[in-house]
């Protein structure tokens, strides 16, 4: 798969809305705890951002995933993860099953309004005690005539303080594992919805990380996104696109750290050399760059296979796994080759190390990338 003028021009577009809107006022978004959300969105919506692959009819661009893919590799250039994060909620994990499987009425009151970005919305599925184990997932929506009663906690919810409505999985019957679940939306201003506190966290402190109480939230069953009874399949097909983002960041984050590590040894001198100058030194940031070259090829590859209509569970593991571990390596080896420096907060090294350490947590942990892959691979998991 090769990219064409038309992404070229569209990433320039995106590299714009980054440096304009969003690189300029990121240490203060990092010292409130917050990105003002209902500000910032309808300014990505402008750009067609928050529903590139959508419906036209709902306000969408109509565009195929490539350029979703395009869009999440420049938010790896914002000087904040969490911020590329609070987007991709938004358009690539909160939304897509409400666009897939909704209905009209669904998709005119709470996806109409994300893709315009004149709502907040989020993706609420883990709980305290369930963690990855989606299975061992206890909020529960009885069926109370023609409404849902829910009851339960969510917890790690990006977005989930600001958010105007949320995507959430609970179990709606009393079958047990991963069967009975269903996918619900639920406003934020339902009676019994409450935000509990926001998290503090190791890194993407501007990332709003809330965790939800649902009190006897009272909502129609016409809010079922789908098959009542299909949440968790309709989930794990969000998580692969979820995955999918997470990959994508990762090239557009890893790059940009290699980038402004070269021009750094290019410039520092030790010892009467340039760092660049240093065979190590050289070798190791050009091994690290060949591997994220091979990510890339991975992500197009996948991206191709996705708009053909493919199976991509598996690709999209793999490349989630891989993400997970590259970033990690790339923000060590650049923190180290910029020394005593590196490690002060006022060096973009410290909060790029800190913010990209959720890459293999976030979306499946990469013990549960292997355990799928060691599965489809006939091996106990």
């Amino acid at each position: 798969m090769r990219l064409n003028e038309d992404h070229h021009a569209f990433r320039e577009s995106v590299r714009r809305f980054v440096e304009a809107e969003v690189n300029p006022y990121v240490d203060g978004w990092e010292a409130a705890g917050r990105v003002p959300l209902h500000e910032l969105f309808p300014k990505a919506a402008k750009l067609g951002l928050l529903g590139l692959e959508y419906d036209t009819a709902y306000g969408g661009e109509g565009a195929d995933h490539s350029f979703q893919m395009v869009a999440a590799e420049e938010y790896g250039r914002v000087h904040a993860s969490g911020v590329g994060m609070a987007i991709g909620v938004q358009a690539m994990m909160a939304t897509p099953s409400l666009h897939d499987l909704g209905t009209p009425d669904l998709k005119a009151r709470f996806l109409a309004p994300a893709i315009a970005g004149a709502a907040v919305a989020a993706i609420a599925v883990t709980e305290p005690d369930t963690g990855s184990d989606v299975s061992r997932l206890r909020t529960r929506a009885v069926r109370d005539g023609d409404d849902w009663v829910i009851t339960g906690r969510k917890v790690y919810i990006t977005n989930g303080s600001q958010a105007d409505w949320v995507c959430l999985l609970a179990r709606t019957s009393d079958e047990g594992g991963h069967r009975g679940m269903s996918q619900i939306v639920v406003p934020a201003d339902s009676p019994g919805f409450s935000v509990a506190r926001t998290f503090a966290k190791l890194g993407n402190h501007c990332s709003d990380t809330a965790e939800l109480v649902l009190d006897e939230v009272r909502v129609p069953v016409a809010n079922t996104i789908g098959t009542v009874g299909r949440g968790f399949q309709q989930q794990m097909r969000q998580f692969v696109t979820e995955r999918m983002f997470a990959a994508y960041t990762t090239v557009g984050s890893a790059q940009y750290a290699l980038d402004r590590t070269r021009d750094f040894v290019r410039d520092r001198t030790v010892f009467g050399t340039k760092l660049a100058d240093r065979q190590y030194v050289a070798f190791r940031l050009t091994e690290l760059q060949a591997e994220v070259d091979l990510l890339r090829s991975h992500n197009l590859q996948t991206c191709e296979a996705l708009m053909a209509g493919e199976d991509i569970t598996r690709m999209a593991t793999v490349a989630k796994l891989k993400a997970g571990r590259l970033i990690r390596e790339v923000a060590d080896w650049c923190l180290q080759f910029h020394g005593g420096m590196g490690y002060l907060e006022e060096t973009w090294t410290a909060r790029f190390a800190r913010d990209v350490r959720l890459t293999a947590i976030g979306a499946g942990a990469d013990e549960v990338m292997l355990s799928v892959l060691a599965r489809m691979d006939g091996l106990p998991g």
